[in-house]
């Protein structure tokens, strides 16, 4: 399944008066679904296939910090860095400010910059390169520093 066959099951999806839909092809699923307000847009929950890749800062009491999820403003394919051998724009464990890169977001060959909407240390990476993402799906977790007496 190529990208013009998402866009299709996507745009047919948009036309149709189903409010989900999931669909499963060999090591292919996509999962879409939509508010019944025509207001809102269609989200693409997951695709795959995936590889979980999460990683985490160790010893970081969940009860006691507040993270901060960046998410994608498009559906559109993650990438870590600018180029295919660079290094990723942040790490597990980078200390970054608002307002940093810390991902890409390519959709139509048109490569979106997604920053940092707070400043804090990156604790989750929650996507993998080059996977196909979703329009409001968490790609980044950042841990802000509060309630771990930073």
């Amino acid at each position: 399944m190529n990208i013009k066959d998402i866009q299709g099951i996507i745009k047919d999806f948009e036309n149709s008066v189903l409010t989900s839909l999931e669909l499963e092809m060999d090591n292919f699923k996509i999962r879409l679904s939509k508010q019944t307000s025509q207001s809102q847009p269609v989200t693409v929950v997951s695709t795959s296939p995936v590889q979980n890749q999460e990683q985490t800062i160790p010893n970081i009491p969940s009860s006691s910090h507040i993270c901060v999820p960046v998410k994608s403003p498009l559906v559109g394919t993650y990438f870590a860095s600018s180029t295919p051998t660079g290094e990723p724009f942040v790490q597990v464990g980078q200390r970054i400010k608002k307002g940093d890169v810390v991902c890409i977001v390519e959709a139509m060959k048109i490569m979106n910059e997604i920053t940092a909407p707070c400043s804090g240390i990156v604790e989750r990476i929650d996507v993998i390169n080059g996977q196909v993402v979703g329009y409001d799906q968490v790609l980044i977790t950042i841990h802000t520093g509060e309630g771990r007496g930073e």
